[in-house]
């Protein structure tokens, strides 16, 4: 009898295959469509180690990761709907929510994951620019776009500056730090992590490169978060949750090994640098998300009064055509506990 049963359970699950039909277990799995801020470099192992370690599929989640073209362009791909979630520059969402107020789909953050910009000011020391104030009178360059570019404004205030005393240069993304050695432009704003390391590859050696960290010169913006798509977010709570939690675990897989993170990058673009990599990654880690703030209140959250400020500078400084209100751009109550947060290595 027991064989009989066992006979007919195996030939009902070959006829569902058969069918197209799919295990019971993946018919349960919730899809999800993952939007890149950009290409797979360093810090996309933040994404693909918990994918291809199963931590994603663990919590019934079908996960796919797709490279970005910018944190505009994901903002827009998780507000059209074509992705369920996604990665992307806190500001850009805020600007999104301010000129979109009655749009069917305003994405929600749900997890900090840069707690500080990335943005910077870079400059050859050559060039005599070891401040703030010495940027006066130069030409600046950046695509228009660019983060950095976009929230000088509060740069320009928070340093005193006289903004309308600073030329720009628009450019495309590739020519910005080409730009930059051949003297077209005396500065640029860029990532820390991106444009110091294009410098390299065009053979400027950190001694020649002055950085001016945002954060280090009073702009304290929070940078990116995990976005959600607001349908998918009412629909799935739990499943958001998951994802959460899946991440998180991922993240600790990354923060302790850095360097062996860079293989699943490898794997979804064999092209990359592994060497470029795994410097790429630890500048972020080291730069905007192991924080001071970060490791004493806990990966992925925000502080309130911290978070409000930033949503006002950047409605400010975008130019945003109605107010933005914090609540409407960031929601905590699915993030892990606490506890389970606490996730830097000693």
């Amino acid at each position: 009898m027991q064989k009989s049963m066992k006979r007919a359970v195996a030939t009902l699950a070959a006829g569902a295959l058969l069918a197209g039909g799919a295990p019971l277990a993946l018919a349960q799995e919730t899809k999800i469509n993952f939007q890149l801020d950009w290409r797979f470099e360093g810090p996309a192992a933040f994404f693909l180690l918990p994918k291809a370690k199963g931590y994603f599929a663990a919590e019934k989640l079908d996960v796919n990761v797709d490279v970005g073209s910018g944190s505009g362009n994901a903002v827009n791909r998780v507000a059209s709907g074509t992705y369920q979630m996604g990665f992307a520059d806190i500001a850009a969402l805020i600007e999104f929510v301010g000129n979109n107020p009655t749009a069917p789909n305003k994405p929600v953050a749900v997890m900090m994951v840069y707690d500080a910009t990335p943005a910077a000011v870079f400059a050859l020391k050559k060039s005599g620019i070891k401040v703030p104030a010495d940027l006066q009178g130069r030409k600046m360059g950046a695509p228009v776009f660019d983060a950095g570019r976009r929230a000088f404004p509060i740069f320009v205030k928070a340093n005193k500056l006289d903004g309308s005393k600073i030329a720009w240069t628009a450019m495309d993304p590739p020519l910005r730090e080409t730009m930059l050695v051949k003297g077209d432009v005396d500065a640029i704003t860029g990532f820390t992590f991106t444009s110091l390391l294009n410098l390299n590859a065009r053979g400027v050696k950190d001694e020649d490169i002055e950085v001016m960290p945002y954060p280090k010169y009073g702009v304290n913006l929070y940078g990116n978060v995990i976005i959600v798509s607001e349908p998918f977010l009412k629909q799935n709570p739990e499943a958001v949750k998951a994802f959460l939690r899946a991440f998180t675990k991922g993240m600790k897989d990354v923060l302790a090994d850095p360097d062996g993170a860079i293989r699943y990058v490898k794997e979804r673009d064999a092209l990359i640098d592994e060497t470029l990599e795994k410097r790429r990654i630890r500048l972020a880690i080291d730069t905007v998300v192991a924080t001071p703030e970060a490791k004493a209140s806990g990966f992925g959250g925000v502080q309130p009064a911290r978070f409000a400020e930033t949503v006002s500078q950047v409605a400010a400084a975008f130019e945003v055509k109605n107010p933005v209100q914090p609540d409407a751009v960031f929601d905590a109550k699915y993030l892990p506990a606490k506890a389970d947060r606490m996730i830097f290595p000693k």
